[in-house]
């Protein structure tokens, strides 16, 4: 906000112009209109300077001779000639044809395109008029798209993310397949710099050797690593919290290697306690130690719901709420949403969704979808669509099917996984809110909730593609929510494994040279086909029109 003197000078100054409308540029002078005018007929004149030349250099060129002797040639072709010439313009385009379309399935654009608009597009001076100046409306208009752009797209860590060794692992020695990409490994390893390490590591030589192990991309590597940690430090928690997530085959191998890491991490955190006032290097200490201890006990709660102990993984969880509520960004509520729904304690859901699904909170699949479920569970055994659209829908019917709507149109992807239109894959470690790598984390967890309430599906399915008609097209805004992303699509082939077809929103319209190249090949085709069948009709038309075509002053 401007001082006092500063609003005097501007209401001055507004006094003694008068200010412009919003959204327009100030008047141009008689050398910037000249400028425009003559940048907007540069091409014309071009054109015009060519014909002139063109007609000027007619007699030392011979055009007439030429075209005499171009129009002889014609009338000496054959029909083979035509059919051969019909024959390759058809299978040259079909290639074209069949190329646009793979490279718009794998890169989601036009190769034609995409050349034309690198590379032909400086050439012919289009980028001078799309360079807008860095304080015009438009360049701050593009650089808040961006920014919102760049906050839609944040990755974040999958709350509900599987065992590397005892799940992942295994998938791959049955499949033979990767479920997970190096983008997606590669953020993980940033996760863990973080929360496990810190300034003071130098302090501790086995943390030293942590640090070193949770940069190394090689997982034996890793290993050795953490073994070498607890050689030096027996009580060295975050060592067998490797352990745990990478070696360990079983989950309970992985329960026992935590419960290993929870005695060490309290040890070390209670120490940490007593000296985090010392100086800032204790603090930060603190910081990491009070990461890893929540780190563990949040994976051991997931051990227990995996092994069957229920409860049990729900007491940790709510304790580690109370215990450090300031941690809300790791999303705990949405782990114990999964298991109370396990438990069918809908009233405890209720409860947790009360506290999060909140407009200042960030929302997620998990309380949308979470929250359509339970308004759905009063209703769904006794609805019928015939019966519905006989006597219309009720008010708990009513609230159900908006609270289905406000779910998709969130995330639109997570109803083809619900009711299996789409096959499910192991969900990654981190997902993209609002993408598809969130929907398959969702419905990896979640579908068997849907499906334990019966008629919860039917509802779905009968209504969930009516959110799509309240949503405008194309997406300039939102009903419920902010504008759908663009960028979701990008950010999940990376995080998603290649042999996963990556779900689309909305679905891309075809790019114009593929209607082009396919309208191009079929028209060449047919032409190929008459000249096949009607020789000499086809080739008596095609001299007349050539004839035609080069007789023409």
């Amino acid at each position: 906000m401007a001082d006092g003197d500063g609003l005097g000078e501007a209401a001055t100054a507004a006094a003694s112009s008068p200010a412009p409308a919003p959204g327009l540029s100030p008047p141009l002078g008689w050398r910037e209109r000249l400028r425009a005018g003559l940048a907007g007929t540069g091409a014309s004149l071009w054109f015009v300077a060519g014909l002139g030349l063109l007609y000027a250099l007619r007699v030392p060129l011979r055009l007439c001779e030429n075209l005499a002797a171009v129009t002889v040639f014609l009338n000496s072709l054959t029909p083979k000639f035509y059919v051969a010439l019909t024959g390759t313009s058809s299978l040259i385009s079909g290639l074209i044809f069949i190329f646009e379309w793979w490279y718009f399935h794998k890169h989601g654009t036009s190769f034609i395109e995409q050349v034309s608009v690198s590379h032909l597009r400086p050439l012919m001076g289009g980028t001078e008029g799309s360079i807008s100046e860095p304080g015009s409306p438009s360049s701050s208009r593009e650089s808040e798209t961006s920014r919102q752009n760049l906050s839609e797209c944040k990755v974040w860590r999958n709350p509900l993310n599987l065992f590397r060794g005892a799940e992942y692992r295994r998938y791959t020695w049955v499949t033979g397949k990767e479920p997970l990409t190096y983008y997606d490994m590669n953020l993980s390893a940033q996760d863990h710099q973080t929360f496990f390490t810190c300034d003071t590591d130098f302090l501790r030589p086995s943390d030293t050797v942590m640090q070193k192990a949770w940069r190394e991309r090689n997982p034996p590597a890793r290993i050795k690593a953490a073994y070498q940690a607890l050689e030096l430090n027996n009580d060295c928690a975050t060592a067998y919290v490797l352990l745990a997530e990478e070696e360990a085959t079983t989950i309970v191998d992985a329960e026992r290697l935590f419960k290993q890491a929870l005695k060490a991490g309290e040890t070390i955190y209670r120490r940490s306690q007593q000296c985090q006032h010392q100086s800032p290097q204790h603090e930060a200490q603190l910081r990491r130690d009070t990461n890893v201890l929540v780190y563990i006990k949040r994976r051991l709660a997931m051990c227990a719901r995996k092994l069957g102990r229920i409860r049990e993984a729900v007491k940790i969880m709510r304790d580690l709420m109370k215990e450090f509520p300031p941690l809300t960004m790791l999303n705990i509520h949405e782990n114990l949403l999964e298991s109370l729904l396990e438990l069918q304690a809908y009233a405890d859901v209720q409860a947790v969704l009360a506290k999060y699904d909140d407009i200042s909170l960030p929302k997620s699949a998990a309380i949308c979808y979470t929250a359509a479920l339970l308004k759905t569970r009063t209703v769904s055994d006794k609805f019928s669509p015939e019966t519905a659209s006989r006597r219309g829908l009720s008010t708990a019917e009513i609230n159900a099917v908006e609270a289905i709507h406000r779910a998709v149109e969130f995330n639109p992807h997570v109803p083809k996984y619900l009711l299996e239109m789409k096959s499910l894959i192991l969900p990654p470690e981190h997902i993209l809110k609002r993408g598809d790598s969130e929907a398959i984390a969702y419905a990896f967890f979640h579908l068997q909730h849907w499906k334990r309430i019966e008629g919860a599906l039917n509802l779905l399915q009968c209504t969930w593609e009516g959110t799509f008609r309240m949503i405008p097209y194309p997406l300039e805004k939102g009903h419920l929510f902010y504008p759908y992303p663009s960028c979701t699509e990008t950010a999940d082939r990376e995080l998603l494994p290649p042999f996963h077809h990556v779900s689309v929103y909305p679905k891309k319209e075809l790019p114009f040279f593929i209607h082009f190249t396919a309208g191009l090949c079929s028209s060449t085709a047919m032409i190929a086909l008459l000249t096949h069948q009607f020789p000499e009709i086809m080739g008596v038309f095609a001299k007349a029109v050539l004839g035609f075509l080069c007789l023409q002053p």
